[in-house]
């Protein structure tokens, strides 16, 4: 009796990068000569094993030509950042605040001034007009930003500015209650 040789789908796993370089960011969606209006995307720089691996197995990795003679080629990939029915988790971290971005509020990251990003892709395949290939989609991203120093400095309840109504002050802390 023959047995029917059936080939499993490999499942493509996801992919990590810790310190990250991220660049041409378009958190918002605006529409310009590389990206119509709406869509969400940044590209990660790779590192040339994790290129030609992802490449192999079939993601969407492509070069950026150097600004210098001397430079060497970067490989570099497009990650989609899509709400919908699984929206990614984006962190921004600064200071001592952690801060989950989300629809509205993921934008600000376009000229944040940003000091680390961990990062994980999940891959999409996908199969239209006879192509075949991998999309790359955000999972999840933690962002760490350049501290400020005024931002440190004022963070502080005792520097704040204040109506004198706050509570969170020690100038409100001290100031007499008034009976009526």
């Amino acid at each position: 009796m023959a047995k029917e040789n059936k080939t499993k789908k490999q499942v493509v796993p996801n992919v990590t990068i810790e310190g990250a370089r991220i660049l041409f960011r378009n958190f918002r969606g605006e529409a310009s000569t590389y990206n119509a209006k709406g869509r969400r995307n940044f590209c990660v720089i790779l590192d040339p094993d994790l290129a030609f691996k992802l490449s192999g197995d079939g993601w969407n990795v492509k070069t950026l030509k150097p600004r210098d003679e001397e430079d060497e080629p970067q490989s570099y990939m497009q990650v989609k950042v899509v709400y919908g029915s699984r929206p990614p988790k984006i962190v921004i971290l600064s200071g001592n605040s952690r801060t989950e971005v989300d629809e509205e509020t993921v934008g600000m990251l376009d000229w944040a001034e940003i000091e680390n990003v961990d990062l994980t892709i999940r891959p999409y395949e996908y199969d239209v007009n006879g192509r075949t290939g991998i999309s790359a989609y955000l999972k999840s991203m933690y962002v760490t930003l350049v501290d400020d120093y005024l931002e440190q400095k004022y963070s502080d309840c005792e520097h704040h500015i204040c109506n004198h109504d706050c509570a969170n002050c020690k100038e409100c802390n001290e100031l007499p209650v008034m009976d009526d």
